[in-house]
């Protein structure tokens, strides 16, 4: 596993899906889900005091069913946070803006650091970091115009956006013209109603069809 097969997985399939819920039992049946739908990166977010132990659940599930899935961990504020879940064995770190004491755990753990930004100052300290991998966010803020206009500036570097992209042709489409390259997506593909309702096959359903429009959307 290295830095590069992860990028290059999370570029291929054109979207990372994301999501969180306390109950371990359906984090896990929706990480099947998304898998049987096509999946081969995901993010598990940080966002609850079950977070951690349902994480290290799903790592057991995927290094036993699923041995070609990449899992990370997303919203880390910390060093500490990113060393832990590391160890509880997340392939890669993401975080709501950018960390330098995650960028260097990162550094010298050989290890994808995907941190949020959502101005040109924040997009430069990451890069300075030995950040690739920025993440737009919040991206229903910032729009497709904001990616077109910085797109330029940062030749080196691939962006995906966060947060207000919709599971639709045109949403999808415009974000990729503008230069992505891929769309995160938490509760537009994996909605609370499906969780609290078990309807994994839905989840999976809808999982194949976005990656078919992803997949239209390319040519």
């Amino acid at each position: 596993m290295n830095k590069e097969s992860i990028i290059n997985s999370i570029k291929q399939q054109g979207v990372l899906p994301l999501y969180f819920n306390a109950d371990e039992t359906v984090s896990i049946e929706v990480l099947r889900a998304l898998y049987a739908g096509g999946i081969r990166a995901v993010e598990y977010t940080n966002r609850g005091k079950e977070a951690y132990s349902n994480f290290k659940a799903m790592v057991k599930v995927k290094n036993t069913e699923m041995t070609d899935l990449f899992l990370g961990i997303g919203t880390l504020k910390t060093g500490t946070d990113a060393e832990k879940y590391t160890e509880a064995g997340a392939d890669f770190l993401i975080s709501p803006g950018f960390v330098a004491e995650i960028a260097d755990f990162a550094n010298t753990n050989n290890m994808l650091y995907a941190p949020g930004c959502m101005t040109p100052t924040d997009i430069i300290a990451a890069e300075n970091n030995g950040v690739q991998f920025i993440k737009l966010f919040p991206g229903n803020i910032l729009g497709t115009e904001f990616m077109s206009s910085i797109r330029d500036v940062f030749p080196d570097l691939l962006f995906m956006p966060t947060g207000g992209v919709e599971p639709v042709a045109e949403s999808i489409s415009a974000w990729f013209n503008a230069g992505v390259c891929a769309v995160g997506m938490g509760s537009k593909l994996v909605t609370k109603d499906l969780m609290n309702n078990k309807q994994y096959d839905i989840i999976k359903d809808n999982t194949q069809q976005l990656l078919q429009t992803i997949k239209q959307v390319r040519g």
